[in-house]
């Protein structure tokens, strides 16, 4: 399949307590289609940095690109969206921020999710400082919590592999909102309990996105339902185009 000169790379942001590898089945769809594709890996080192690392690789890719963010992921994209060659946005189970907003703020908006309750702290070396807080979800709660419409092999393996996030990045706020100038998809998991899904849905209504509501998916939405979750990418991508 040819792909058009014009047809915007797709740049896949994974989310906490995850990996790019996360993205494997929607980047097979993805590239069914002759859509280009990336998914880097995500420092998860707090809110302002990661973005920044994710402006750079989409400032690098020539021509116009589709920022995709997952959960955590979603913060980023909201605040790299803002560089020129990015086109348009889609969060995928994801926190949409407001400028000057932190993931905090806009969780405590709503009751806390099973999350919250089944985190645990680790600490990582942080160079001439006092070493850092990290979290990751309690690997007897992953199941639930993070991926409860994923094949138990699948989820143990998610579980054991999953990649913390610094516990600061709940508290730092969004530095820009590109969702209000750049055009936005969302999907929301109906059956999410790492994020409330109204959360998402809140997010993703008050941005103006196009919204499509994938009903039982869990927070590992591009995992279970990869192929919807690739339909909502191609349409930024052929919208965009």
């Amino acid at each position: 399949m040819t792909t058009p000169a014009s047809t915007p790379t797709v740049l896949l942001v994974h989310g906490a307590f995850a990996d790019a590898g996360s993205w494997s089945g929607v980047i097979e769809h993805l590239q069914g289609h002759g859509i280009p594709v990336i998914a880097p890996p995500n420092p998860l080192r707090g809110l302002a940095a990661d973005a920044a690392y994710v402006a750079s690789v989409a400032a690098q890719i020539d021509g116009p690109v589709v920022l995709v963010g997952h959960s955590y992921g979603g913060a980023l994209i909201t605040v790299a969206g803002t560089t020129e060659n990015v086109v348009g946005l889609v969060y995928v189970a994801a926190y949409v921020l407001e400028e000057g907003e932190s993931l905090g703020e806009l969780q405590g908006r709503f009751p806390a999710s099973p999350l919250v309750s089944n985190l645990k702290e680790w600490t990582y070396p942080v160079p001439g400082g006092d070493p850092a807080v990290e979290v990751t979800i309690t690997e007897d709660a992953f199941p639930a919590v993070f991926a409860a419409d994923v094949p138990a092999e699948t989820t143990k393996v998610l579980a054991a592999a999953q990649r913390p996030l610094a516990a600061a990045a709940f508290e730092e706020r969004a530095s820009a909102a590109a969702w209000r100038t750049k055009p936005s998809w969302a999907v929301v998991a109906t059956a999410d309990r790492a994020i409330d899904p109204e959360v998402e849905r809140f997010g993703a209504e008050r941005a103006g996105a196009t919204i499509v509501e994938l009903e039982g998916a869990s927070h590992a939405v591009a995992v279970s339902r990869a192929a919807e979750v690739a339909d909502v990418i191609r349409e930024a991508v052929v919208a965009t185009a």
